[in-house]
């Protein structure tokens, strides 16, 4: 069953409310292009880099703006909404990088939260210590929708192939990969990576990204992509701004991709024996 998916990007300040506006104006947007299911970005409610000022204006779930205007847009226009995360206050003081799929009944029918943390030092001197402030989850999901069963990542998720492997092996034909992809690593990686994930699994791969200067400072890398199981891009934004990209999504084609390289099927287990080079003066084996 084809559907049309939708990409939203979005340059997220440092006001929940009015990030929630704008995500309300670019999902109507991509509604009136056909999508039944749209996807926000990471951090969709708010960037800000300092902590003190984001946790003054941090909710709970049942409190989050980002949450009800998400269920609100679902139950609106009759969609499959998928925030693709935003920052929760959990009761311990810590946060969650917690995404929402919301039922076009505005319940949600799937909570994920970002397994890996951002904990990097990069050479153009930015720093991240996301496990200081988030709590990192600890389980993935693969949701059946009606059209097409789902699995989930955020953002530095997609890094880490196991995580998309295993989803693929519980049988996900879509994977999302909402983010906020810093400029230095997306103009590096952001494009391989996700075509490599779509390429080894055989799967479609949605990514929602941040875009452009923020309010607190940072730049994000921008270029939201729809790809196929093939590798190919079917939808991609450019590299400041908001934009919406729309792309039919046929769950045949994973099918027809895991015909023609059954790699999923043909994995085998192996195991792996660090062994010392050869020592001086002797014959390598």
């Amino acid at each position: 069953m084809s559907f049309k998916a939708a990409a939203v990007q979005m340059c997220s300040g440092v006001d929940p409310v009015k990030n929630a506006a704008a995500m309300a104006r670019l999902v109507r947007e991509a509604v009136g292009q056909g999508a039944t299911y749209v996807q926000t970005p990471e951090m969709t409610g708010m960037l800000q880099r300092d902590r003190t000022a984001a946790r003054a204006v941090l909710a709970d779930e049942a409190h989050d703006i980002i949450v009800r205007t998400g269920s609100e847009l679902a139950v609106e226009l009759g969609i499959h909404m998928h925030v693709g995360s935003t920052a929760i206050a959990l009761a311990d003081g810590k946060i969650a990088n917690r995404g929402f799929l919301f039922g076009p009944d505005g319940r949600i029918l799937n909570r994920y939260d970002k397994i890996h943390m951002f904990d990097v030092d990069l050479d153009n001197g930015e720093s991240w210590r996301e496990s200081a402030a988030y709590t990192a989850g600890t389980e993935a999901r693969v949701l059946s929708l009606p059209f097409a069963e789902m699995g989930f990542a955020i953002c530095y998720d997609v890094r880490f192939p196991a995580l998309f492997r295993a989803q693929a092996m519980a049988g996900a034909e879509v994977m999302t990969v909402p983010a906020a992809f810093t400029k230095q690593t997306g103009e590096a990686h952001w494009e391989i990576l996700l075509r490599a994930r779509a390429i080894e699994n055989g799967v479609f791969v949605i990514a929602a990204a941040q875009a452009g200067r923020h309010q607190d400072g940072r730049e994000t890398f921008g270029h939201s992509m729809i790809i196929d199981p093939w590798g190919t891009v079917l939808a991609s934004a450019g590299a400041a701004g908001e934009a919406v990209i729309v792309a039919e999504i046929d769950p045949g084609a994973v099918k027809a991709a895991h015909d023609k390289i059954p790699n999923l099927r043909n994995g085998r287990e192996f195991s792996v024996e660090k062994i010392a080079g050869a020592v001086a003066g002797g014959v390598a084996a």
